[in-house]
């Protein structure tokens, strides 16, 4: 079995307490309370309730911690090394169209570096978990990243831009350099999971740019400690800053790459 630490702890007893509520609400999902904070990025109050619910049991456990959320923004903490990333709702339109893909996303960055993560699909009862240098679960399975070296076989994932978004016409220059290269491509809707999926080898790449932090940190975690890659779409390592993410295993990462360089659609 494994080895969860204190912290990891913390971050699964909030993530899981925040689903309850979630999922009452998604079996409700027409009766939502929708209101609109940009062109086609809705946000509800199932969002707004889950990350009270994650800022109230995370502070609670950690009081001096910091917040990075999605929908208060920042807040300060008296302990400057120590700061929280929390999506409560990745997947807001698949969640408010009925869809049974989404997750809640819970992030730890220490002294400005990524060092711990939590993803949970509360649909399927998923909880993948990531602490630096002590490996990536899924409740209380080791997971590795695909070993799949050849890539004309690999199936990909991918985020669409949607209205609204710019950098269309780069995306369409990636995802068809991506189509001629690969063995498919999908599209799921949730950035988190895209990223926890991954880590647990059921894909074999994701790229997306146009994110925010709250939507690759937890994620990042999760890949790099499976022994992926994670990096910007062009190869860079300001993946937070940027939006831009890129991830594999070692040897397909550097080959998605140069895909997208002899295209001309590196970014």
């Amino acid at each position: 079995m494994a080895l969860r630490s204190a912290l990891i702890n913390v971050m699964t007893a909030a993530a899981r307490r925040a689903a309850r509520s979630l999922l009452r609400d998604f079996g409700e999902v027409e009766q939502l309370q929708v209101s609109m904070k940009g062109p086609a990025d809705f946000v509800s109050a199932a969002d707004r309730r889950a990350e009270d619910t994650i800022r109230t049991e995370l502070k609670k456990a950690r009081p001096g911690y910091g917040f990075l959320l999605e929908e208060r923004g920042v807040e300060e903490g008296v302990d400057t090394s120590n700061r929280w990333l929390i999506d409560p709702l990745d997947g807001t339109t698949n969640f408010l169209h009925g869809i049974p893909h989404f997750s809640i996303s819970i992030a730890l960055e220490r002294d400005s570096r990524l060092f711990a993560g939590v993803i949970y699909d509360p649909i399927r009862d998923e909880m993948f978990w990531a602490e630096h240098g002590a490996g990536a679960y899924v409740n209380e399975t080791r997971l590795r990243v695909a070993a799949r070296q050849h890539i004309e076989d690999a199936v990909v994932v991918t985020g669409i831009p949607h209205r609204g978004r710019g950098g269309k016409e780069g995306y369409l220059r990636q995802l068809h350099a991506m189509m001629e290269t690969v063995s498919g491509v999908r599209r799921f809707g949730s950035a988190a999971l895209d990223l926890a999926w991954v880590a647990a080898g059921r894909f074999d790449g994701y790229w997306e740019q146009g994110l925010k932090p709250w939507d690759l940190a937890a994620g990042i975690v999760l890949v790099r400690e499976a022994g992926g890659i994670a990096s910007e779409v062009g190869g860079g390592a300001a993946m937070l800053a940027s939006g831009s993410i890129l991830c594999a295993n070692p040897v397909l990462h550097g080959k998605f790459v140069d895909v997208f360089r002899r295209a001309g659609a590196s970014a």
